[in-house]
């Protein structure tokens, strides 16, 4: 069978767009030839192959047109969409910050499910591999709820895994010491906000970066609270964390159990958490797979063969 469906110029741009990969991803995903030669675009194959792409280009055409920029990631995100029986607008449409004509939105469809459970939940768990985009929808999120006045701070902590005896070592105060393990936080919030901003929040408290540790005795009310690469938390930590929770708070715990810097006869708080909370109303447990990676496509292949080699070698970390 062959179907030739006719695009608009923006819509040709982007399917033929080097760096976005997308033509690349629709014919290894999709099992069937597909052409683009000026604004035509030629599938052809096996007629239920052909239908199921036709189907997927629909999508594509309608993104682009309601003013989406598409990727490789995008075909996966339509797929994801399609077969959940969700429609694909919802998922991208679903606008959670803008800053300077840059929109936030989910990406897949388990992003979207990750961005309606902190919406309505209290404690949410986002849990799965590097480049999921956890960390930075948590943020956008937090950004959005500080600007609705639906909390009236941000606070964004994670731990210091190897802030014992080598933060000694390093130059200047206890927060210059512990600034390269919160580099990453710092990173998403002025990817949120302008610098100045930003920094004037800091300084007034109404955003804190803080360690860890510093949460102890604290009880936070009317706050956004991310806890990232919580897989780096014992059990100990987790529990300090979790009843730090006070009134009219939201509270996003991110992490990576295929990544856990803990030394190995040392249990991870995010593991043995979801044996302990799993059935308790107003906690909700996300959990994004190799599909939802949004960055450059060798970062879903990398993490792919690491999960491959660990069952195959049997080094999966044990509970």
């Amino acid at each position: 069978m062959q179907h030739v469906v006719d695009v608009s110029n923006a819509v040709a741009a982007e399917l033929a767009g080097i760096d976005h990969g997308v033509l690349d991803a629709l014919r290894a995903r999709l099992d069937c030839t597909i052409r683009l030669r000026g604004n035509q675009l030629t599938l052809e194959g096996d007629d239920t192959r052909v239908a199921e792409a036709k189907d997927v280009i629909d999508e594509l055409v309608d993104l682009v047109e309601g003013g989406h920029q598409i990727g490789a990631h995008t075909v996966d995100a339509v797929l994801g969409a399609i077969d959940a029986d969700q429609p694909v607008r919802d998922v991208f449409d679903d606008v959670v910050w803008r800053h300077r004509g840059k929109k936030i939105a989910p990406k897949t469809v388990t992003q979207k499910a990750y961005v309606d459970a902190i919406r309505r939940g209290t404690i949410t768990f986002g849990i799965g591999p590097a480049g999921t985009g956890k960390t930075y929808l948590a943020m956008a999120l937090a950004v959005a709820a500080l600007h609705e006045r639906q909390v009236a701070r941000i606070i964004l902590t994670r731990p210091a895994v190897e802030a014992g005896e080598r933060l000694g070592f390093l130059p200047g105060d206890m927060l210059a010491k512990v600034d390269p393990y919160l580099r990453p936080l710092f990173d998403a919030l002025f990817d949120m906000l302008d610098t100045d901003r930003a920094q004037t929040y800091m300084e007034r408290g109404t955003i804190e970066v803080a360690p860890l540790a510093f949460m102890r005795g604290r009880t936070l009310n009317d706050s956004f609270i991310i806890l990232d690469e919580a897989q780096n938390t014992s059990p100990e930590q987790m529990q300090m964390f979790l009843t730090r929770l006070g009134f009219g708070s939201r509270v996003v715990i991110t992490g990576d159990i295929t990544q856990i810097d803990l030394p190995r006869d040392q249990a991870s708080g995010l593991i043995q958490v979801r044996d302990i909370l799993g059935d308790i109303e107003g906690i909700s447990f996300v959990e994004f797979g190799n599909q939802d990676v949004v960055r450059h496509k060798l970062v879903q292949r990398i993490v792919e063969a690491y999960k491959h080699h660990a069952e195959e070698t049997g080094l999966e970390r044990k509970r």
